[in-house]
C-alpha cells in the first residue's frame, strides 16, 4: 500500500473520528473558541465606525482598522515560534486572555487614540490564536484528520455570521456600542479556562507539549515582525489620504514590507520554489483577492450602483455560509482528491467571481450580478484555503508546525495590506485621469484575475510530493 493509499479512510475504516473519545474534548474546545473569535470579530467590526464617531476619531478611522491587521502580522509570528518551543496550549491561552482585555480596553475607551490601541492588541491576540489553532491542530491530529478539523473550524463562523451582524446592530441602537464590547469581553472569557483545561490533559504529541530542548527552533525575530507590523500600519494609514505627507507614509511602509518581508517567510516564496513556499505564496495571493473584493465590491454597490446595505448584508451572510459548506465539501465529499487540485478549482471559480465583478461593474448590467461576485469567491476560498492549510503542513517537520503556520497567517495578512492598498491606488489613479467612478472599478477588479489565474497555475508546485 502506497502513502497516498493509506490517507485515503476505506468504507469499512474504524480509525478515530474528529468527535471519537480521544479527540472529542480538543475538537469541541477548538470549535467554541472559533466560533466566539467569529461572534466577536463579526460583532464588533460594524460598531466600529459608530465607535470612531461617537470618539470624535473619523478621520483616524483607516488607523482603527488598519491596526487590527499590522499587529496581527506580529502576534502570528510570536504565537507561531512559541508553539514550537513550548507547544500551542500557552500563546492560545494567552491570545484568548488577550482577546478579553482588549475587548475592555476598546470598551473604555476615552480617545480615539485607546480604540487604536485596543484594536492593536486585538490583533495580536487574533494572530496568536489563529495560528496557535492551526498548530495545535497540525501537532494534535493525524494527517488524515485535519481537513475535517479544518473544516469544522470554517462552519464554526456560521452561526456568527448570521447573528453576530445584527445583534450587535440592535444592542448599539438599544444601549449603546460599548455594551456590544463588554458583553463580548465575558463571552469570551468562558473558553479560556476550558482551553488550558483541555490541552493539559491532551495526549502526548498533542499541542500542549513541548518539543524536546535540542529540537526547538531559535526565538522569534520579534524585531522584523515589529518592524513588518509597523509597516503594514504605516501603508494602511498611508492610502486613507493622497496628498504628499499621505505619500511619505505610504513609501516607508512599502520599504520595510520589502525589507523585512523575505526574513519571516520560507526562502524563495515570492518567486514560488515548490512546496512549502508555493503553499504560503498561495495564501497570501488568495486572502489578498477575497478580501479585497470583500471590501470594494459592497463599497462601489452601496455608493455608485445604490444598493441597500441591507441586500449588501444579505450577500455577507450568504458568502460565509457558503465558505463553510465548501469547506465541508473539500473536507468530507473531496477527500480524495489530490489537494493542489481543489486549490486550482477554488482559484478558477474566484476568478468567475471577479469576473462578475467586472460586469457588474457597467451601468447598463443588474448590481445583482457584482453582489453574486462575494459569495463565489467565498466558495473559491472554502475550498481552496483548508487545502492550501494541508499542504502547509504536509512540508513541515513536526517540531516546525507553529513556524509553518505563522508564515501562512504572516503572507495572509500581507496578501491583505498590498493588494488592498495596490487595489485602492489604482483606482483613485483612475478617478484622478478622469476615469468614470464605475469605469475605475471595472479596471480595479480586472486587476483582480491576475492573482486569482496565478493560484490556478501555481497550484501543481505546492504538492505534497514537491521537493522543498
Amino acid at each position: 500500500m502506497t502513502a497516498k493509499q493509506a490517507l485515503r479512510p476505506s468504507p469499512s475504516d474504524t480509525r478515530p473520528g474528529i468527535f471519537s473519545r480521544q479527540y472529542a474534548a480538543a475538537t469541541l474546545t477548538f470549535a467554541t473558541v472559533m466560533f466566539l473569535t467569529g461572534f466577536a470579530a463579526l460583532a464588533v467590526v460594524p460598531t466600529l465606525p459608530t465607535a470612531a464617531e461617537d470618539l470624535n476619531g473619523v478621520s483616524l478611522f483607516p488607523l482603527v482598522a488598519g491596526s487590527f491587521v499590522a499587529a496581527s502580522l506580529l502576534g502570528g509570528v510570536l504565537g507561531g515560534h512559541w508553539a514550537d518551543r513550548s507547544g500551542a496550549r500557552r500563546p492560545l491561552a494567552l491570545g484568548m486572555v488577550l482577546s478579553v482585555v482588549t475587548l475592555l480596553v476598546s470598551a473604555s475607551s476615552v480617545s480615539i487614540w485607546q480604540l487604536v490601541i485596543g484594536r492593536f492588541v486585538d490583533g495580536l491576540a487574533a494572530g496568536m490564536v489563529a495560528v496557535s489553532v492551526t498548530t495545535a491542530i497540525g501537532q494534535s491530529y493525524p494527517e488524515y484528520l485535519r481537513p475535517r478539523m479544518l473544516a469544522m473550524m470554517s462552519a464554526s463562523w456560521i452561526i456568527p455570521s448570521l447573528v453576530g451582524p445584527p445583534v450587535a446592530g440592535v444592542v448599539a441602537e438599544v444601549w449603546s456600542w460599548r455594551t456590544v464590547f463588554y458583553g463580548l469581553a465575558v463571552l469570551t472569557a468562558l473558553p479560556a479556562l476550558a482551553l488550558v483545561a483541555v490541552l493539559r490533559r491532551a495526549p502526548a504529541g498533542d499541542g500542549g507539549q513541548a518539543p524536546p530542548a535540542e529540537e526547538r527552533v531559535s526565538r522569534p525575530p520579534l524585531v522584523v515582525a515589529g518592524m513588518l507590523s509597523l509597516g503594514a500600519a504605516l501603508g494602511q494609514y498611508g492610502v486613507s489620504g493622497w496628498d504628499a505627507r499621505h505619500l511619505l507614509f505610504v513609501v516607508a511602509g512599502v520599504v520595510l514590507l520589502v525589507v523585512f518581508a523575505p526574513r519571516l517567510l520560507p526562502r524563495g516564496t515570492w518567486r514560488s520554489a515548490r512546496g512549502l513556499p508555493t503553499a504560503v505564496l498561495l495564501r497570501g495571493l488568495t486572502s489578498g483577492t477575497y478580501f479585497t473584493v470583500e471590501a470594494l465590491v459592497p463599497l462601489m454597490l452601496i455608493t455608485e450602483r445604490r444598493v441597500a446595505a441591507v441586500t449588501v448584508g444579505v450577500a455577507f451572510t450568504a458568502s460565509a455560509v457558503l465558505w463553510a459548506v465548501a469547506s465541508w465539501a473539500q473536507g468530507k465529499l473531496l477527500q480524495d482528491v489530490a489537494r493542489h487540485r481543489l486549490v486550482t478549482v477554488g482559484a478558477l471559480i474566484m476568478a468567475a467571481s471577479v469576473a462578475f465583478a467586472v460586469v457588474g461593474s457597467f451601468s447598463g448590467i443588474s448590481p445583482l450580478l457584482a453582489m453574486a461576485a462575494m459569495p463565489l469567491a467565498a466558495i473559491g476560498m472554502g475550498m481552496l484555503d483548508p487545502c492550501v492549510t494541508v499542504l502547509s503542513l504536509s512540508h513541515s517537520a513536526p517540531d516546525r508546525l507553529g513556524h509553518t503556520t505563522s508564515a501562512m497567517q504572516t503572507n495572509m495578512n500581507l496578501g491583505q495590506v498590498v493588494v488592498l492598498a495596490f487595489a485602492t491606488a489604482v483606482l483613485n489613479a483612475g478617478l484622478a485621469a478622469g476615469t468614470s467612478r464605475l469605469g475605475g472599478y471595472a479596471i480595479t477588479f480586472s486587476l483582480l484575475l491576475v492573482p486569482t489565474l496565478l493560484v490556478a497555475v501555481l497550484a501543481v508546485r505546492a504538492r505534497k510530493d514537491a521537493p522543498g
